[in-house]
């Protein structure tokens, strides 16, 4: 059975950009799995770091139980993303165990730094999954079959001068909208954070608000996920396009016009 593997900052980020298809490919038939490196510790003016963080590892838990997917335990704190050695070798140990022919994850740029850092250490994990010299902590053994890494949306739909962003490939979702809805839900502490720190007076509206969006640039769905695919060299053929012939049925790719 082929895997798929989502790696997202936080918890919930996967929720809002990436859910979706995590949840199609599910249901697909794919062997699904669910990872954010941060474990939101920092996400609330209620409680502090030390009863935060099991909090939302447990929220989490609910969340890719929801998804169909399987949980796999966060790496670090909140603002303590950074592309450095002890975080990539931990990272890369959770690549070789899982040997997902997809990575879904944060694009290259977004709005904050624990995104963008996210995407480098995916990136570079899938990367070096069949080097045998590259010791992972703990110890995995490298495989050589080919992964190929699709970048999100980044959050808020624009890059962070913000300029708007129009994906590569969409990802029909509305099959699948309620399912997210239910995914975000279990991260019933989020709520207030939200609403103080962004001005949100609702997790699920800003959830529909965005897919609409995406789904508006697709000209086809209603609701949508958007993707880059990362360029193939050192991880799959040129040809290789797992997400959209997994999904051939729900995708559609940008217009020509779009690209002009």
């Amino acid at each position: 059975m082929p895997a798929a593997l989502a790696i997202a900052a936080h918890p919930d980020d996967i929720e809002f950009h990436m859910s979706g298809t995590l949840a199609l490919l599910k249901q697909a038939g794919w062997e699904t799995h669910y990872l954010t490196v941060a474990n939101g510790c920092c996400g609330s003016t209620r409680f502090d770091a030390k009863t935060l963080g099991p909090m939302r590892a447990r929220e989490s838990q609910r969340a890719a139980a929801i998804l169909g997917a399987q949980f796999h335990p966060s790496l670090c704190c909140d603002l303590e993303i950074f592309y450095c050695d002890k975080l990539l070798r931990r990272l890369a140990a959770v690549m070789r165990e899982v040997r997902p022919a997809i990575v879904l994850t944060h694009p290259p740029v977004d709005y904050m730094e624990d995104h963008t850092n996210t995407c480098r250490l995916a990136v570079t994990a899938a990367f070096a999954r069949e080097m045998p010299n590259y010791r992972t902590v703990p110890p995995r053994p490298p495989f050589a079959g080919e992964t190929v890494v699709y970048h999100a949306m980044p959050h808020g739909l624009h890059d962070p001068l913000g300029r708007p962003l129009i994906p590569e490939l969409f990802v029909n979702t509305t099959a699948v909208h309620d399912l997210k809805h239910q995914a975000l839900a279990a991260h019933e502490s989020q709520r207030n954070w939200l609403e103080s720190s962004q001005g949100l007076d609702s997790m699920g509206k800003l959830l529909d608000e965005c897919s609409l969006a995406v789904g508006r640039m697709s000209r086809k769905f209603t609701h949508a996920e958007g993707w880059w695919r990362h360029f193939h060299l050192g991880f799959a053929t040129e040809a290789a396009n797992p997400l959209a012939e997994a999904l051939s049925q729900c995708i559609c790719r940008r217009s020509a016009s779009r690209k002009r």
